[in-house]
């Protein structure tokens, strides 16, 4: 919900709302202040949250739920999505002014079935975590590795990991 969504980026004042810690708590600018902070799913944002979320960056400062007091926010923001963010600005689901201030380094990363030379490498990597996790000492046939090589991947990297899992 988008309320504990602000509640989570902003952080809460002592009695904010309902079932809000005694304390308070510090939302995930103030704990990212000099650092960075990766937001996955970007694309996912209401129109509201953009808003605040566009004043941090542009600012710099920003307010905990139910506070009154302006706090500081040196953050590096590292954002990712699968949307087409372009679209999505068309649609009138996306601040064109959010995407351009995220837009100073975009880095767009193929999906897995246009860059197959990384099936393989991935799916050593998957595996071998899982053996370690499950105390296994699973390998992959020459018949799985011909058969995962020419698969397309429509679920990317998550569909890999979960097939070596599984």
């Amino acid at each position: 919900p988008e309320s504990l969504m602000e509640s989570e980026f902003f952080g809460y004042e002592p009695g904010a709302f309902t079932g809000a810690h005694a304390n308070g708590k510090a939302g995930l600018f103030e704990r990212a202040n000099k650092g960075t902070l990766f937001l996955d799913e970007i694309g996912e944002m209401s129109l509201p949250l953009q808003s605040k979320f566009l004043r941090v960056l542009e600012d710099q400062h920003f307010r905990r739920l139910g506070g009154n007091q302006d706090l500081q926010a040196d953050v590096r923001i590292i954002a990712a999505t699968n949307k087409d963010l372009r679209q999505m600005i068309k649609d009138k689901l996306f601040r064109n002014d959010l995407f351009y201030r995220l837009s100073i380094i975009p880095i767009e990363i193929p999906p897995l079935r246009h860059r197959r030379e990384d099936i393989l490498a991935l799916s050593q990597l998957f595996l071998s975590r899982m053996n370690y996790t499950y105390e296994s000492h699973k390998t992959l046939s020459q018949e799985l590795i011909t058969y995962i090589l020419c698969y397309s991947w429509p679920g990317n990297i998550r569909e890999l990991k979960n097939f070596i899992e599984r």
